[in-house]
């Protein structure tokens, strides 16, 4: 589904040149939900753009269903991330000057997609998300959480087969943040998307089937469904990379 072969990535700042990312790779089959953890400056967000065409890498490939994101015109990559792929960030990105049934809309509009086939789709999301009900309102008479799964409906209004979260829980508590979780799991398990989530949460790295670890960008442990079942082994191995 989604493969990074060999990706650097550098930035140059007052003259000097810092290297976030070293020949990392990288391979997300169809249907995963894979976390990526690390501290912050690991690289773990860097990793997401690339992942998602927002930025390009310095040297290597980023594939998505077999296609080179690399060899696309920026207009290629705007359409195939609107498209293909659907964006939830930390801070939500909503727009404050539209409802939330217009926030959710607009990628649809942007798609040229008809106003009938726009507000079916949309109603079908906000009830998806359980917010049909405040779908007259403006993000600002939201709660935390509930601009969140906008976002998230937002998000899947294209019917993306991959999902790209970043940071999605960082802005709420506990109990709002687990809603979030268990509404990503849930659209991953019965909607068969791939979600790639990057966090520093262990409790959230719980929900993916699989936990990618990074430090100055490169990764450096992997762990599956096996070691997740065992609450401790799961500390463990998060502890040691964060020492």
């Amino acid at each position: 589904m989604l493969q990074a072969n060999q990706l650097i990535k550098r930035y140059e700042s007052d003259g000097a040149i810092q290297t976030v990312l070293h020949g990392l790779d990288l391979h997300i089959k169809q249907g995963e939900f894979v976390a990526i953890m690390g501290a912050s400056g690991s690289g773990k967000s860097t990793l997401l753009q690339l992942l998602g065409g927002l930025d390009k890498p310095t040297h290597g490939d980023v594939f998505l269903e077999a296609v080179n994101l690399g060899s696309m015109s920026e207009r290629e990559r705007t359409l195939i991330r609107r498209r293909k792929m659907g964006f939830v960030f930390q801070n939500y990105q909503l727009l404050p000057t539209l409802t939330v049934e217009e926030n959710v809309a607009f990628p649809l509009y942007s798609d040229g997609r008809s106003r009938t086939e726009t507000i079916s789709r949309v109603h079908e999301l906000l009830e998806q998300v359980g917010l049909k009900e405040q779908m007259r309102s403006f993000p600002s008479k939201l709660s935390g959480g509930q601009q969140q799964r906008v976002a998230i409906a937002r998000a899947l209004s294209l019917k993306p087969g991959l999902i790209l979260a970043d940071e999605p829980t960082g802005n709420l508590d506990r109990k709002r943040g687990q809603e979030i979780l268990q509404l990503l799991a849930r659209l991953h398990r019965e909607e068969g998307l791939t979600v790639v989530m990057v966090t520093h949460d262990i409790y959230a790295a719980g929900f993916a089937d699989r936990i990618i670890t990074m430090q100055d960008g490169r990764i450096t442990q992997e762990v599956g469904k096996v070691a997740k079942s065992n609450d401790q082994r799961l500390e463990n191995f998060v502890a040691k990379f964060n020492t």
